[in-house]
Protein backbone atom coordinates (compact mmCIF):
# COMPACT_ATOMS: atom_id res chain seq x y z
CA UNK A 1 0.00 0.00 0.00
CA UNK A 2 1.43 3.57 -0.59
CA UNK A 3 1.74 5.74 2.15
CA UNK A 4 -0.08 9.04 3.21
CA UNK A 5 1.43 12.01 2.10
CA UNK A 6 0.20 15.27 3.03
CA UNK A 7 1.25 18.29 2.03
CA UNK A 8 0.16 22.28 3.58
CA UNK A 9 0.95 24.72 0.75
CA UNK A 10 0.99 28.14 0.84
CA UNK A 11 1.62 30.85 -1.55
CA UNK A 12 4.98 30.60 -1.94
CA UNK A 13 4.49 27.65 -4.07
CA UNK A 14 2.44 29.80 -6.41
CA UNK A 15 4.90 32.76 -6.18
CA UNK A 16 7.24 30.85 -9.19
CA UNK A 17 4.14 31.03 -11.53
CA UNK A 18 4.08 34.73 -10.88
CA UNK A 19 1.13 34.73 -8.12
CA UNK A 20 2.77 37.47 -5.85
CA UNK A 21 2.31 36.73 -2.26
CA UNK A 22 0.41 39.38 -0.04
CA UNK A 23 3.50 39.07 1.99
CA UNK A 24 6.09 40.34 -0.10
CA UNK A 25 6.94 44.41 -0.20
CA UNK A 26 5.56 44.05 -4.02
CA UNK A 27 2.73 41.28 -3.48
CA UNK A 28 -0.47 42.27 -4.88
CA UNK A 29 -1.93 43.21 -2.00
CA UNK A 30 0.65 46.68 -1.54
CA UNK A 31 -1.71 49.78 -1.84
CA UNK A 32 -4.86 47.89 -0.29
CA UNK A 33 -5.78 47.92 3.72
CA UNK A 34 -5.89 43.77 3.75
CA UNK A 35 -9.44 44.20 5.54
CA UNK A 36 -10.92 46.67 2.50
CA UNK A 37 -10.90 43.40 0.18
CA UNK A 38 -10.66 40.71 2.39
CA UNK A 39 -12.97 40.64 4.85
CA UNK A 40 -16.72 41.09 5.25
CA UNK A 41 -16.56 44.64 6.75
CA UNK A 42 -14.53 45.99 3.53
CA UNK A 43 -17.36 44.17 1.50
CA UNK A 44 -20.28 46.42 2.89
CA UNK A 45 -18.37 49.31 2.91
CA UNK A 46 -17.64 48.78 -0.81
CA UNK A 47 -18.81 45.65 -2.81
CA UNK A 48 -17.44 47.47 -6.20
CA UNK A 49 -14.11 47.58 -5.16
CA UNK A 50 -13.43 44.12 -3.71
CA UNK A 51 -15.19 42.43 -6.51
CA UNK A 52 -12.64 44.65 -8.85
CA UNK A 53 -9.86 42.85 -6.68
CA UNK A 54 -10.60 39.53 -7.10
CA UNK A 55 -11.92 40.08 -10.97
CA UNK A 56 -8.03 41.40 -11.55
CA UNK A 57 -7.04 38.14 -9.35
CA UNK A 58 -8.82 35.80 -11.79
CA UNK A 59 -7.46 37.29 -14.61
CA UNK A 60 -3.81 36.85 -12.96
CA UNK A 61 -4.68 33.31 -11.85
CA UNK A 62 -5.81 32.63 -15.46
CA UNK A 63 -2.93 33.58 -17.11
CA UNK A 64 -0.72 31.75 -15.11
CA UNK A 65 1.04 28.45 -15.29
CA UNK A 66 1.84 25.37 -12.98
CA UNK A 67 5.64 25.96 -12.13
CA UNK A 68 7.82 22.86 -11.87
CA UNK A 69 6.93 22.94 -7.85
CA UNK A 70 3.38 21.70 -9.11
CA UNK A 71 4.45 19.06 -11.12
CA UNK A 72 6.50 17.39 -9.55
CA UNK A 73 4.17 17.52 -6.66
CA UNK A 74 1.83 15.55 -9.06
CA UNK A 75 4.53 13.79 -10.08
CA UNK A 76 4.52 12.16 -6.69
CA UNK A 77 1.29 10.27 -6.82
CA UNK A 78 3.51 7.93 -8.44
CA UNK A 79 4.51 6.40 -5.17
CA UNK A 80 2.38 8.05 -2.34
CA UNK A 81 -1.41 8.98 -1.68
CA UNK A 82 -0.57 12.58 -2.14
CA UNK A 83 -3.30 15.06 -0.61
CA UNK A 84 -2.48 18.59 -0.71
CA UNK A 85 -4.03 20.93 1.31
CA UNK A 86 -3.71 24.62 -0.03
CA UNK A 87 -4.30 27.99 1.62
CA UNK A 88 -4.13 29.04 -2.09
CA UNK A 89 -7.24 30.20 -4.20
CA UNK A 90 -5.54 29.53 -7.36
CA UNK A 91 -6.07 25.90 -9.34
CA UNK A 92 -2.52 25.38 -9.87
CA UNK A 93 -2.53 22.21 -8.28
CA UNK A 94 -4.96 20.55 -10.43
CA UNK A 95 -3.52 21.79 -13.00
CA UNK A 96 -0.51 20.39 -12.54
CA UNK A 97 -2.25 17.18 -12.25
CA UNK A 98 -2.63 16.63 -8.78
CA UNK A 99 -6.01 14.82 -7.88
CA UNK A 100 -6.54 15.55 -4.41
CA UNK A 101 -6.68 19.51 -3.52
CA UNK A 102 -8.33 20.65 -0.55
CA UNK A 103 -9.03 24.55 -0.54
CA UNK A 104 -9.02 26.21 2.96
CA UNK A 105 -9.55 29.64 2.00
CA UNK A 106 -11.54 29.04 -1.33
CA UNK A 107 -11.27 29.19 -4.99
CA UNK A 108 -10.86 32.40 -7.29
CA UNK A 109 -12.80 30.23 -9.94
CA UNK A 110 -15.89 29.75 -8.09
CA UNK A 111 -18.88 32.01 -6.19
CA UNK A 112 -21.81 32.21 -3.89
CA UNK A 113 -24.25 34.22 -2.78
CA UNK A 114 -24.19 36.81 -0.15
CA UNK A 115 -27.12 34.67 1.51
CA UNK A 116 -25.63 31.37 1.25
CA UNK A 117 -24.14 31.20 4.75
CA UNK A 118 -24.01 27.22 4.36
CA UNK A 119 -22.14 27.43 0.87
CA UNK A 120 -24.36 24.70 -0.55
CA UNK A 121 -24.68 26.68 -4.07
CA UNK A 122 -20.89 27.40 -4.78
CA UNK A 123 -20.90 27.59 -9.00
CA UNK A 124 -18.24 28.04 -11.25
CA UNK A 125 -17.17 32.04 -12.83
CA UNK A 126 -14.93 32.12 -15.58
CA UNK A 127 -14.99 35.74 -16.14
CA UNK A 128 -15.84 38.77 -13.97
CA UNK A 129 -18.58 39.13 -10.98
CA UNK A 130 -20.34 42.15 -11.38
CA UNK A 131 -22.94 44.40 -9.58
CA UNK A 132 -26.31 42.89 -9.89
CA UNK A 133 -25.20 39.78 -10.94
CA UNK A 134 -27.57 37.79 -8.51
CA UNK A 135 -27.91 34.28 -7.38
CA UNK A 136 -31.10 31.77 -7.70
CA UNK A 137 -32.18 32.68 -3.79
CA UNK A 138 -31.81 36.48 -5.02
CA UNK A 139 -28.34 37.34 -2.93
CA UNK A 140 -25.42 39.03 -4.87
CA UNK A 141 -22.75 37.29 -6.04
CA UNK A 142 -19.35 37.00 -4.41
CA UNK A 143 -15.86 35.51 -4.78
CA UNK A 144 -16.11 31.93 -3.44
CA UNK A 145 -13.08 33.17 -0.77
CA UNK A 146 -12.49 33.06 3.10
CA UNK A 147 -12.17 36.52 4.13
CA UNK A 148 -10.44 37.47 7.32
CA UNK A 149 -12.64 37.16 10.66
CA UNK A 150 -14.95 34.48 8.68
CA UNK A 151 -14.88 30.66 9.34
CA UNK A 152 -12.93 28.51 7.66
CA UNK A 153 -15.31 25.69 7.03
CA UNK A 154 -12.68 22.98 5.60
CA UNK A 155 -10.24 23.31 8.29
CA UNK A 156 -12.09 20.09 10.62
CA UNK A 157 -11.75 18.02 7.54
CA UNK A 158 -8.32 18.86 7.18
CA UNK A 159 -7.30 18.51 10.85
CA UNK A 160 -8.51 14.48 10.42
CA UNK A 161 -6.25 14.08 7.03
CA UNK A 162 -3.25 15.62 8.97
CA UNK A 163 -3.58 12.54 11.74
CA UNK A 164 -4.00 10.48 9.51
CA UNK A 165 -0.63 11.59 7.46
CA UNK A 166 2.36 8.81 7.37
CA UNK A 167 4.64 11.64 6.13
CA UNK A 168 3.98 15.33 5.90
CA UNK A 169 5.05 17.95 4.27
CA UNK A 170 5.05 22.57 4.97
CA UNK A 171 5.56 24.17 1.59
CA UNK A 172 6.17 28.03 0.90
CA UNK A 173 3.86 28.99 3.90
CA UNK A 174 4.85 31.45 6.80
CA UNK A 175 2.75 29.48 8.96
CA UNK A 176 1.60 32.74 10.44
CA UNK A 177 -2.01 32.55 9.12
CA UNK A 178 -4.97 30.46 11.47
CA UNK A 179 -6.08 28.33 11.53
CA UNK A 180 -4.04 26.83 8.57
CA UNK A 181 -1.00 27.25 10.71
CA UNK A 182 -1.95 25.09 13.33
CA UNK A 183 -2.26 21.93 11.25
CA UNK A 184 1.28 20.83 11.54
CA UNK A 185 0.24 20.32 15.28
CA UNK A 186 -1.92 17.38 14.05
CA UNK A 187 0.84 15.76 12.71
CA UNK A 188 1.73 12.37 14.48
CA UNK A 189 5.04 13.51 16.25
CA UNK A 190 6.67 9.93 15.02
CA UNK A 191 6.09 10.58 11.21
CA UNK A 192 8.67 12.63 9.49
CA UNK A 193 7.93 16.09 8.53
CA UNK A 194 9.85 18.45 6.16
CA UNK A 195 9.34 22.14 5.35
CA UNK A 196 10.05 23.71 2.59
CA UNK A 197 11.12 27.51 2.34
CA UNK A 198 12.86 30.51 1.52
CA UNK A 199 12.92 31.59 4.94
CA UNK A 200 12.08 28.97 7.64
CA UNK A 201 9.64 30.09 10.34
CA UNK A 202 10.19 29.07 14.15
CA UNK A 203 9.52 25.31 14.27
CA UNK A 204 11.72 24.02 16.77
CA UNK A 205 9.43 22.59 18.97
CA UNK A 206 8.36 20.29 16.38
CA UNK A 207 10.00 16.64 16.76
CA UNK A 208 11.34 14.69 13.40
CA UNK A 209 11.10 17.82 11.53
CA UNK A 210 13.64 18.14 8.22
CA UNK A 211 14.19 21.43 7.12
CA UNK A 212 14.92 22.51 3.19
CA UNK A 213 15.48 26.29 2.61
CA UNK A 214 14.94 27.06 -0.73
CA UNK A 215 12.07 27.68 -3.27
CA UNK A 216 9.28 25.56 -3.73
CA UNK A 217 10.68 24.03 -6.55
CA UNK A 218 14.47 23.53 -5.98
CA UNK A 219 13.18 22.26 -2.65
CA UNK A 220 10.66 19.42 -3.53
CA UNK A 221 13.60 18.37 -5.99
CA UNK A 222 15.66 17.67 -2.56
CA UNK A 223 12.59 16.46 -0.52
CA UNK A 224 11.87 13.57 -3.51
CA UNK A 225 16.06 12.75 -2.82
CA UNK A 226 15.86 12.51 1.31
CA UNK A 227 12.38 9.94 0.65
CA UNK A 228 14.37 7.98 -1.31
CA UNK A 229 17.16 7.91 0.56
CA UNK A 230 15.55 7.28 3.84
CA UNK A 231 13.22 4.89 1.55
CA UNK A 232 10.13 6.09 3.09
Amino acid sequence: MKKQLVVLTGAGISAESGIKTFRDSDGLWEGYDVYEVASPRGWNKNPQMVLDFYNMRRKDVANAIPNKAHLLLADLEKYYNVQIITQNIDNLHERAGSSNVMHLHGEIFKMRSVLDHQQTAVVEIRGDIQIGDLAPDGGQYRPHIVWFEEDVPMIQKATVIVEEADIFVVIGTSLAVYPAAGLINYAPKTIPKFIIDKNIPNTQALLNLTAIEAPASIGLEKLQELLLQADL
